[in-house]
Parts: structure tokens; C-alpha cells; sequence
């Protein structure tokens, strides 16, 4: 097997219940769920909560029949953002390179690991696992291998808080090792990659690698082929320590429950749009393409897109766009659950020739939007929302969504925490 520079990756353990016990200790040892928008579903759960058979995106009211001795808390996002900032800061104390992957997930060079803790490379990874639960309070989990898909796949298999350090296995052991993982268990290979595996007899990652490599790229694209090389100890999926330029930006997710109410429909949308030209805002781009996605319980969902002639950020211009789209997407008196509005064909703003003169876009029905250059209102609310608080100043159309604003768990959402490489 090919020796490369070990890269290690960092999982919390129930990361936002173990936040929570950070500040509640009281929390500790019991059976705990934290919940999502509006408090209606369990988004993440403790593992006492899982034992006692509660599964995630489950309703509140089901889940206390489920364990009526558990406890709800509402999600925090700033909250897990300032421990897992924390939790960056000690591994960039230990490691050369540290990529944030997730909110609580991260990779990072190994290397260095013997060095400053001493001892072996499993010893090193044991005492900051230790470390990271002393200074930071919340419980990981560590792998370390030759890649970052062997890395994931150690920390994955070692939970709660364990180590593997797969580099150090012997040629037997690493193959008992593949053999016992699903081909399923893969970053990467999600239900279709591994029905398609399946059929060709491909059940676990030892099957996955004994195959032949031109074989993996026909059926699972190149993707699948680094998989591949990933998995046989060579590392072609590199530690990145800052994120690339978007391609997308989207805003958006659950709202709660479910509506029918046309205006509460049009509010989201505007909510969403706010969120979205704030995100653009942060990343300095405009926008041309501007798609919205539609999900209903259970029956089929709905999408659709609008290309504009020149890109934009006008809130005005993206409030006519999306409620254009939002009529015609055939939702009158239907119930939604889900909403996402996604901006594509990014032009950053320092690269674009801005037009002197209005612009125009005719809605579906003919009725024509003016944009103006400087949207003087959507610069001030912008300005007095940077000093005053982000939602002090929004739509009127929002009035429709009182219970969202009031609550203060929905003021940051985990698309707010920057910098992360995924979600």
C-alpha cells in the first residue's frame, strides 16, 4: 500500500447535545433531543435518545410518546459555531493544516501529532482527544489514515469517542478492516451508487477496491474512481484550509410544519430572500440564475428557475421573481413543507460592468419590474441591520410569520456559520 503524510479527521460525538451539556451539565447522562425550526422536529438527539429508539426529523409530539422522560432543548447555531470555532483553534495549535469540513467535523495533517504530544501516533491522537474535551468540554471522535476517506471512515467506526489510526494496520488488517464496512457505510456513495455496487457484487469497501478501478469510474463517474485511490492509501482528495469560490448560494429548509396559506407561502419566500442577498451580500456576488424548490408532504415536490439578462442582488427585483415562481408552481391550497431558493451564474461584484439605467423584467403575465442601479431602501435596511441586529429592519410582507420572528433560535441557521467546505 502507498505511505503518504497521515491525515487525521475530528467528529464531535451528538455534537449539538453535547454543546448544550457544555452549558446545561444537568443535561448529562439523561436522554436529550434538540430540536429545529419552530421546535417540531428532533434534528439531532443524544445517544441515549437513539437507544430509546427516537430517529431524527421525528415530530416533538411523537417522540415524547416515544420517551416521555427525555428532554427538548431548541438549537443554537451560535452557540455550536463558538465551541466549534474553539475546537479549530486547538487543532491549528497541534496540526500545520486544518480544513473545516463541518460545523463539527474537521481534517487536518497528522503528521505533527507524535511530535507534540509524544509517544505513538495513537498515543498523540488519544491526548487530544483528551485535550479537546478538557478545553472545549465536548466529546470526539478520531481517525487517522493515509486519505481523507480512510480518515472519516476511522472516526466513523471508532464512535463514541474512540480512535483508529488505519494507517498503522497491517496489509490483513486493513483488508478485515474493508471487508467489514458496507460499500453503503462510503462517503460519497449514497443509496443509487450503491444499488448500481450491488448489483456487480460490490456489498462492502474491500469488494470496492478489489474491483477494477476503470470499472468504478464507468459506473460511479470520477468521483467513484477517487474513491477508489482513497481507499487503496492514496490521497487525491487534498486538505483544503480555506473553501473555493461558490458556484451556488441557497437559503432556505423547513418550515416547521406546513402551509397552505398563500400569504404565509409568499412571507417564507420573502424571509428567504432576505437570508439569500444577505449571504450574497457576505460573499460580494451577484447573481443571474435564481431557481426555487418546493417540497410537500408526502407528494411530489416542485421546482423552477428564472435566468436573468444581467446579474443582480435587488431585493425588489428577487421578491417579483420568486413570487412569480411561487404562483405558478401550482401550490394554491396545496400544503408546504420545505422551501429553498438558490442563486446560480455568481458574478462577483468587482468583476461586473453595473448599468447606468433601470433594468426591466417581465414577470410570466407580462407585468414589468423595474430595478433601479442603487436600491437606496435596501442599502439603508442593510446598514441599520449591520448596527442594530440582522431582522431589525425587514418586509412587511414577514408580518405573515410572527412566531418566526419572535423566536430567537431562528435568527442564525447553520447556512449562517461561514467558512465550512459542506452545508
Amino acid at each position: 500500500m502507498p505511505i503518504s503524510s497521515p491525515i487525521g479527521h475530528l467528529d464531535s460525538d451528538c455534537f449539538y447535545v453535547s454543546a448544550e451539556r457544555v452549558r446545561f451539565p444537568c443535561l448529562r447522562g439523561i436522554p436529550v433531543g434538540v430540536l429545529g425550526n419552530q421546535g417540531a422536529c428532533v434534528i439531532a438527539k443524544s445517544y441515549e435518545l437513539k437507544a430509546a429508539g427516537v430517529k431524527t426529523r421525528v415530530p416533538i409530539w411523537e417522540a415524547r410518546k416515544i420517551c416521555p422522560e427525555a428532554v427538548f432543548v431548541k438549537r443554537d447555531f451560535r452557540w455550536y459555531e463558538v465551541l466549534s470555532r474553539k475546537m479549530l483553534d486547538v487543532l491549528a495549535d497541534v496540526s500545520p493544516l486544518v480544513e473545516y469540513y463541518s460545523i463539527d467535523e474537521m481534517f487536518f495533517d497528522a503528521s505533527e501529532l507524535p511530535r507534540v504530544f509524544g509517544g505513538s501516533m495513537r498515543e498523540a491522537a488519544l491526548q487530544l482527544q483528551q485535550r479537546m474535551l478538557q478545553e472545549v468540554g465536548v466529546p470526539v471522535s478520531i481517525g487517522i489514515g493515509e486519505s481523507k476517506t480512510m480518515a472519516k471512515l476511522g472516526s466513523d467506526t471508532s464512535k463514541p469517542f474512540g480512535v483508529h489510526t488505519l494507517h498503522e494496520l497491517t496489509d490483513k488488517q486493513r483488508f478485515d478492516y474493508l471487508k467489514s464496512i458496507p460499500v453503503g457505510e462510503l462517503c460519497g456513495v449514497g443509496r443509487r451508487s450503491q444499488a448500481k455496487l450491488e448489483q456487480h457484487r460490490i456489498f462492502n469497501c474491500l469488494d470496492f477496491i478489489r474491483a477494477d478501478s476503470k470499472f468504478i469510474q464507468n459506473l460511479l463517474t470520477i468521483k467513484g474512481e477517487a474513491l477508489w485511490y482513497e481507499l487503496q492509501g492514496e490521497s487525491i482528495n487534498k486538505i483544503a484550509t480555506s473553501r473555493p469560490p461558490h458556484k451556488a448560494i441557497s437559503r432556505g429548509g423547513s418550515l416547521g410544519g406546513k402551509t397552505a396559506i398563500a400569504k404565509q407561502q409568499h412571507a417564507w419566500a420573502v424571509r428567504n430572500v432576505e437570508r439569500l442577498i444577505e449571504a450574497m451580500d457576505f460573499h460580494g456576488v451577484f447573481a443571474r440564475k435564481f431557481s426555487l424548490s418546493l417540497e410537500r408532504p408526502n407528494d411530489y415536490g416542485w421546482g423552477g428557475h428564472v435566468v436573468l439578462s444581467e446579474p443582480t442582488n435587488s431585493f425588489k427585483l428577487l421578491c417579483a421573481v420568486f413570487r412569480e415562481m411561487l404562483d405558478r408552481s401550482d401550490s394554491r391550497d396545496k400544503a408546504i413543507s420545505h422551501m429553498h431558493l438558490i442563486a446560480e451564474k455568481l458574478s462577483y461584484r468587482n468583476e461586473i460592468q453595473r448599468t447606468l439605467f433601470e433594468t426591466t423584467y417581465s414577470t410570466h403575465d407580462g407585468r414589468p419590474i423595474t430595478e433601479s442601479p442603487i436600491d437606496q431602501l435596501a442599502t439603508l435596511k442593510q446598514q441599520i441591520n449591520q448596527k442594530v441586529g440582522r431582522f431589525a429592519i425587514r418586509s412587511g410582507e414577514t408580518l405573515h410569520l410572527p412566531e418566526i420572528y419572535a423566536d430567537e433560535t431562528n435568527d442564525y441557521d447553520i447556512c449562517d456559520v461561514q467558512g465550512k467546505m459542506c452545508f
